[in-house]
This record gives structure tokens, sequence and C-alpha cells, in this order.
């Protein structure tokens, strides 16, 4: 049986995530070997394959913890009782702090996800779907009661404002003149103007 921590107590699969983001993000997917990754994580192959079966594995959790995140975070603010500009803003606020603050892992993802098998990929777009969806249904809900203008469809302002959170990777860096809240205030701000009636 594989262990649970490593010598300094570190859980192996936390090691092993770090240690593949890390050189899928310096390396790429394609050019990381299994070998590479457990060295680094200062584990054996028996760890790897105890907890995650393979490299696409890990490939798949590298993004799949993320989005988990994501996702519980934007239930909370969709089933939270507030206004739904409120509730919007705060989600849409929110995307964008968990997007950057896990800017490697949504990074190797979006360029590596091709290498998913078509089973994992379609698991994934699923797990994509429902936090779109649950995103979409609090425009509707805002477009439904008149708060929100319905002149632009919901599926557009989805895909406007997610448009934008993927293209992060490429010019945000932690040292900018804008700090990770900032972006997301500003750009939850656009998503809510775009919906003024």
């Amino acid at each position: 049986m594989a262990r649970t921590t490593d010598g300094d107590g570190a859980p192996v699969p936390q090691r092993l995530l770090a240690a593949a983001t890390r050189l899928f993000a310096e390396r790429g997917y394609d050019r990381t070997s299994v070998q590479e990754i457990v060295e680094a994580a200062g584990v054996t192959k028996g760890a790897l394959y105890h907890y995650f079966g393979s490299k696409e594995d890990l490939l798949h959790e590298v993004y799949a913890r993320v989005l988990r995140v994501q996702q519980q975070r934007l239930d909370a603010y969709a089933d939270a009782d507030e206004p739904v500009e409120r509730r919007l803003r705060g989600a849409a606020a929110d995307v964008v702090v968990t997007t950057i603050e896990n800017l490697d892992d949504a990074d190797i993802f979006f360029r590596s996800m091709h290498h998913l098998s078509p089973e994992k990929h379609k698991q994934v777009r699923a797990e994509r779907r429902r936090y779109h969806e649950r995103f979409r249904a609090l425009v509707e809900e805002g477009q439904q009661a008149g708060v929100f203008s319905s002149a632009t469809p919901a599926d557009l302002v989805v895909d406007y404002h997610f448009g934008s959170i993927h293209h992060l990777s490429t010019w945000y860096r932690p040292d900018g003149p804008l700090t990770k809240q900032q972006v997301a205030d500003h750009l939850a701000d656009l998503l809510l103007r775009a919906l003024r009636p």
C-alpha cells in the first residue's frame, strides 16, 4: 500500500499534483515523463499509479480540482439569499480570482486538453457545461425579473465573460499594475454594465 504522506507529512497526491503542475507548465504535458514527475515529487511510480493511474489522470486532476472549487463557490453565490445582481457580480468576480490563483493549472489544461482520451474529454466538457449553465441561470434569472437587459442572449453574455477569463494567462502578471481582485472587480463591473436595462 502506498504511503499517504511523504517524510515531511505532505500528502502524496498533493506532492504529485504540485510536481506535475510545475513540470507541465515548464516543459509541456507531452514533454514530461512519469519518471520526472515522481522524482520531482520524491515518490515512487507505484505511488503515482496508486493515486492517479496514469499521467493523463494527473492532467485531468490539475484542471478538475480548480473546477471543483469554482463550482462550489458558484453554487454558494447562486444559492445565497441576496438580489440577483449581487449574486452574479460576486460569482463573476470570484471566477476571475480563482482562475488567477490557479493560472498555471488553467493554462496547462487549455494547452493540453487535446491529450485527454475521448472519455475524459467528454467528462471535462460535462463538468464545464454544468458550471456554465449554473452561471447562465443567474443571468437568465435577472433577465426574466427585468433586472438585466435581455437584448443580448444569456449564452452570449456568458461566453463573453468567460472568453476574457480564458485569456488571463496571456497577459496577467502578479507583479503588474492590477491586483487579482482589481482585475476581478473590473471584469465583473463590465459584465454588469453590459447587462444594464
